[in-house]
């Protein structure tokens, strides 16, 4: 990486503003990643995916049977 070379102390002045908004950026990218993974292990959000799958599986063995039973 080639070192950039500044002309005044203004340039290097708003690099560091650039630096600081991505910093805060990353920042609350984090937070809200950290929220949104709190949120979807939350009991009732995993009943509730627990509850479909059990479904799915279950009218999937169901139809299974009642087409093994229509077959024969």
């Amino acid at each position: 990486m080639i070192p950039k070379r500044y002309n005044s102390f203004d340039e290097i002045d708003n690099d560091l503003k650039i630096l600081s908004l991505q910093k805060q950026i990353y920042k609350e990218r984090i937070k809200l990643n950290v929220k949104n993974s709190k949120n979807s292990l939350k009991s009732v959000n995993i009943k509730n995916e627990l509850k479909g799958l059990i479904q799915n599986q279950l009218l999937t063995f169901v139809s299974d049977k009642v087409l093994n039973q229509l077959k024969k």
